[in-house]
């Protein structure tokens, strides 16, 4: 398999050239700089008013190409912005490109959400239930089961032993969480949901007064479907998977677990998904934690521990203990 080539500025520099009528004439060219501080990057900011997204291998050049089709589905349906594109096309062979246009705003990672911005998100949870499932699916968005939260507890069980040995976490808070609770909460069958599935801090915008202006990186898209008959058939704890309580795990990460449930209350959903939601957050971040200080993940740790001390808000919605069951609607049928 041919190495593929690392992005540096000098081939973004020039990229954006060729692109940006107003750039071509530039020396030494347009002022580019990674979004992310160290590593490879795959995203670069373009002056202050765009951003160029590489895609570093050929599944990601398939997901980006799909994403470029699904903005244009969703953008209709949603009260915040979705990026638009101004140039797309191969960078590399087999590579793609698309230079957006910046959102204005910072993230969910500098600005704080608002009340009213807990609206705005309530609007996205809303929005993405109104895109019509089949024709994202046309374009090219999965259909994948949801995870089994009792597979993922254990995990988090086991991690949460050894954070506790680096004086990380208390792994009593696990026990909340038990075997026939994981159970009430799995996923239940319904319609299908299109889900961002990445909703994660640095993916929304967010203004300085509180607001959510927009979302980004719409590549990990998926489509909730029923749970698969045979267990063993489900997907890795850490597959891309479609399900509405994955957009408020996320949102629990980025914003706390107090505001995202609140804003999937006000977008209609009940207790099912957002204590399914809750959880899923609070064992993913104790998994990750385990996995970066034992040098298997290499996000920053500071990230992680703030990611961790949101989504462990504890929050009134715990109490909750019997979820009824709506034959028309089992996934959002609670009031709490």
């Amino acid at each position: 398999m041919t190495q593929a080539p690392t992005p540096t500025a000098d081939t973004v520099r020039r990229l954006v050239r060729s692109l940006l009528k107003e750039s071509a004439n530039e020396t030494p060219g347009p002022d580019v700089r990674p979004v992310a501080e160290g590593g490879e990057h795959s995203t670069w900011w373009v002056g202050t008013r765009h951003v160029l997204r590489l895609a570093p291998d050929r599944e990601a050049a398939l997901r980006q190409r799909c994403e470029l089709r699904l903005r244009d589905l969703v953008r209709p349906h949603l009260p915040v912005a979705v990026p638009t594109s101004v140039a797309h096309g191969e960078w590399a062979p087999g590579l793609t490109y698309t230079l957006d246009i910046a959102i204005p705003g910072g993230t969910a990672e500098e600005h704080d959400v608002s009340a009213v911005g807990e609206a705005d998100l309530a609007g996205l949870l809303t929005g993405l239930r109104e895109v019509p499932v089949r024709q994202a699916e046309t374009l090219g968005v999965p259909r994948t089961p949801p995870r089994s939260l009792e597979a993922l507890r254990r995990m988090a069980v086991a991690a949460a032993e050894r954070l506790a040995a680096a004086d990380e976490f208390d792994p009593a808070r696990l026990h909340q969480l038990t075997p026939p609770g994981a159970a009430q909460l799995a996923a239940q069958p319904g319609a299908a949901v299109l889900a961002h599935h990445d909703l994660k801090g640095e993916h929304l915008v967010v203004s300085a007064d509180g607001r959510v202006r927009g979302v980004l990186d719409w590549t990990g898209t998926a489509v909730g479907g029923p749970p698969p008959a045979n267990p063993r058939g489900a997907p890795p704890v850490g597959a891309r998977r479609g399900h509405p309580a994955e957009d408020i795990a996320g949102l629990a990460l980025a914003v706390g677990s107090g505001a995202a449930v609140r804003a999937a209350t006000l977008a209609g959903y009940g207790a099912r998904p957002c204590l399914r939601g809750l959880w899923l957050a609070r064992c993913d971040t104790v998994i990750r934690l385990t996995d970066r200080l034992e040098g298997r993940d290499d996000s920053p740790l500071q990230l992680l521990r703030t990611r961790l001390g949101r989504a462990w808000e504890t929050i009134l919605l715990e109490r909750v203990t019997e979820l009824r069951e709506d034959p028309e609607d089992p996934e959002d049928d609670e009031e709490f």
